[in-house]
C-alpha cells in the first residue's frame, strides 16, 4: 500500500515538473532577525496554489531508484506525511494528515535536513482520486514555518481573495501622450489589458520645474485620489511583475514623434519607480 502511494504521489509530482520553480534567492529581513523571501516571490506562490496549509510533519521517507532519477543536484526526494495544523487557504476541506513528494535542498556537507517535526507552511493543489495526498505547486513550495512568514503570507492571501482584488497583467492596450499649453507639460495615459478585462490605467503627469507624479486607476474614470501603489502590495506586484519592460509599438497610434518618445519615457519612468520584481 505503502508503495501505490508513493508511485501515485511521485506521478503527480512529475507531472508538475514543468511548472517548478528554482528556489528564490533574493530575500529580505524581519526586524527579528528572519530572513524572509521577497514579496512577489511569496505573491507567486499564493495565486499558484489552491491550498496553503500550516502543518507539522510527521515522518519523512527517503525515495531512492528510478522515481529519484530526476532530482536536481544538491536536493533529495522525500515522502512526507505531516498533521495539518491549520487551513490558511483551501478550496475544500482536507483530512487532518497529508502525504506529499518533496525535493528538498541539501546543506553544505551534502546531507538532508531534519525533517520530523518540522513546522512548515506548504503552498499544494489537491490530487485527483487521493484525498489524503497533496501536490506541492513548485519546488520550492515547502517554506520553514516562521511566525513573520506566517503573518506575511496571510495577509497577501487575504489581498488575493478580496473582492476588489487587482487582476493580473497581461498586456498592455492603447497609450498616448498629450503635450500641455506649457513646453514641458503634458500628459501621458496608458491602458493596461488585465485577465479579468477589469480596466486598469496608468496616468503620468509632467509640469514645469516639477518631478514627474504618476498614478494607476483601478475603473474607467481617473480622479483626484488615483496614487502610485504603495510597494510589496498586491497591486504594486501585478504591476511590478506583470507589466512588458518597454511600451509595445501597437499600444502607439499617434504618429507625432515627439509625443511617442514621450510616452516611452514616461513609461519607463512608471516602471523606475516600481522598481524590480525580485523573485
Amino acid at each position: 500500500m505503502f508503495r501505490i502511494r508513493i508511485v501515485s504521489l511521485f506521478a503527480a509530482f512529475c507531472a508538475a515538473s514543468p511548472a517548478l520553480l528554482p528556489h528564490a534567492s533574493a530575500q529580505v529581513v524581519a526586524e527579528s532577525g528572519v530572513v524572509l523571501p521577497p514579496y512577489a516571490a511569496v505573491a507567486d506562490l499564493i495565486v499558484g496554489a489552491p491550498a496553503i496549509v500550516d502543518a507539522r510533519i510527521r515522518s519523512a521517507t527517503r525515495i531512492k531508484g528510478p522515481e529519484a532519477a530526476n532530482v536536481a543536484a544538491g536536493r533529495m526526494r522525500f515522502y512526507v506525511e505531516a498533521d495539518v495544523l491549520a487551513l490558511i487557504r483551501a478550496d475544500a476541506p482536507m483530512p487532518a494528515r497529508v502525504g506529499y513528494v518533496v525535493d528538498v535542498p541539501l546543506d553544505a556537507r551534502g546531507r538532508a535536513p531534519k525533517l520530523n517535526k518540522r513546522r512548515v507552511l506548504l503552498f499544494a493543489r489537491p490530487v485527483a482520486g487521493q484525498a489524503s495526498m497533496i501536490q506541492l505547486t513548485t519546488l520550492d513550495a515547502q517554506r520553514d514555518w516562521s511566525a513573520e512568514l506566517d503573518t506575511l503570507i496571510r495577509r497577501i492571501a487575504r489581498e488575493v481573495a478580496a473582492p476588489d482584488a487587482p487582476p493580473a497583467v497581461t498586456g498592455l492596450g492603447n497609450a498616448f501622450h498629450v503635450p500641455g499649453s506649457l513646453p514641458g507639460e503634458g500628459e501621458t495615459q496608458i491602458f493596461v489589458q488585465t485577465a479579468t478585462g477589469a480596466p486598469i490605467s496608468l496616468s503620468i503627469l509632467r509640469r514645469p520645474g516639477e518631478q514627474k507624479r504618476w498614478a494607476v486607476a483601478l475603473g474607467e474614470i481617473v480622479d483626484d485620489a488615483a496614487a502610485a501603489p504603495a510597494r510589496d502590495t498586491l497591486l504594486w506586484y501585478r504591476l511590478a511583475c506583470g507589466l512588458p519592460r518597454s511600451l509595445p509599438a501597437t499600444s502607439l497610434a499617434d504618429e507625432d514623434p515627439a509625443n511617442v518618445a514621450a510616452a516611452r519615457e514616461d513609461y519607463r519612468f512608471v516602471l523606475d519607480q516600481l522598481g524590480p520584481c525580485k523573485r
